[in-house]
């Protein structure tokens, strides 16, 4: 008995919050742990799951959960502790189960924490993974929140019209990528911005892009808006904010619409910066619009009829960066943040 019970008894490897970072996130502001130990099995009555993860997401909203304050009204998440493990979406294998809706061997998408194995307590927030003729790693990305993300803020919120101009910032990123793809399918013409050659070269030559630029190399942004879009911008797919924003605010046509899914220009800093020229909004009668993609969920289905056929056929290329091992995670969720990875950020873990 005592050996059967030793054999189910796990080694548990973590990615803790260290500290609270100031500024840029560094790598030892978490810290990789494997002291934590877990049985394989849950005890009776528990109504949550057990978890072995199998791909975790890098996403920059997880920057603006290091703060040491309350959870804002609202908020879709909590915000990081001390000394426990970060969370984030990703893919993972149910080995136990006490909630009637998911079954040992079901593969699920959705809220993890940062460990090889999850004790998940409200598995209501998982998606069952039901289609496995495409990669699991897609779950994390084209077929989890990035997708969605896209799929709700473009097709959702932005409405578009065939021959519309469309702007995207961080658009070599997990959504941008997949925003200019969609808009090219909505013939659109499509324009991104992204910081380096390499990444520009990859959105004209493999992503399908019109044309695409390095914002680190142009000296005046409203400037290049203006020569990339001499008519103006119909659509702004707004991942950065900041300078972007305000020269992209500048060069709006009449009834633009933008949909801003994140600022990874303002997760760093301590006050957010302010930014000028909002009465653009007013004057061209432009509509801009936060949005979450917790929001949209119920719309998943229709997503999955969407989009399922066209990765079948083979019509839109999703850009995957993978790191291998949990000792890999704080370089790569830092990297975010210093542009050294190329498409969707993901961690894979031993299966």
């Amino acid at each position: 008995m005592a050996e059967e019970e030793a054999a189910v008894i796990k080694r548990n490897k973590q990615v803790i919050l260290k500290r609270y970072p100031e500024g840029l996130p560094k790598e030892d502001d978490m810290e990789v742990i494997s002291t934590a130990a877990i049985k394989l099995k849950l005890p009776d009555g528990y109504g949550g799951i057990l978890v072995k993860n199998l791909y975790l997401s890098c996403d920059p909203f997880q920057r603006t959960l290091m703060r040491h304050v309350p959870p804002s009204a609202g908020s879709a998440f909590h915000f990081y502790a001390t000394d426990s493990p970060l969370f984030g979406y990703g893919v993972g294998k149910v080995l136990d189960s006490g909630h009637p809706d998911f079954k040992q061997g079901d593969l699920v998408w959705g809220i993890t924490t940062w460990e090889e194995y999850a004790l998940l307590p409200k598995p209501q927030t998982l998606i069952k993974i039901l289609h496995t003729d495409v990669p699991l790693s897609y779950y994390a990305g084209i077929l989890g929140m990035p997708g969605m993300t896209a799929y709700a803020g473009f097709y959702k919120i932005c409405n578009p019209k065939k021959g519309e101009n469309v702007f995207i910032s961080a658009a070599a990123g997990a959504i941008g990528q997949l925003v200019g793809q969609f808009a090219k399918l909505s013939g659109c013409y499509v324009v991104g911005s992204a910081g380096s050659k390499e990444k520009v070269k990859l959105l004209k030559e493999k992503l399908g892009f019109d044309d695409a630029f390095n914002y680190k190399e142009e000296k005046d942004l409203k400037a290049s808006l203006k020569r990339c879009f001499p008519e103006g911008i119909d659509i702004y797919f707004e991942n950065v904010g900041g300078k972007t924003l305000e020269a992209v605010l500048l060069n709006m046509r009449q009834f633009g619409r933008i949909a801003v899914c994140g600022m990874i220009s303002q997760y760093n800093i301590d006050e957010e910066e302010g930014v000028r020229n909002l009465m653009q909004l007013v004057s061209k009668r432009v509509r801009m619009e936060g949005f979450n993609c917790l929001d949209h969920l119920h719309k998943y289905s229709e997503y999955l009829d969407f989009v399922l056929p066209h990765i079948r056929q083979g019509k839109f290329v999703y850009v995957e960066d993978i790191a291998h091992g949990l000792d890999s995670a704080p370089s790569a969720l830092v990297g975010l943040f210093l542009g050294r990875n190329v498409g969707k950020q993901l961690i894979h873990l031993s299966d």
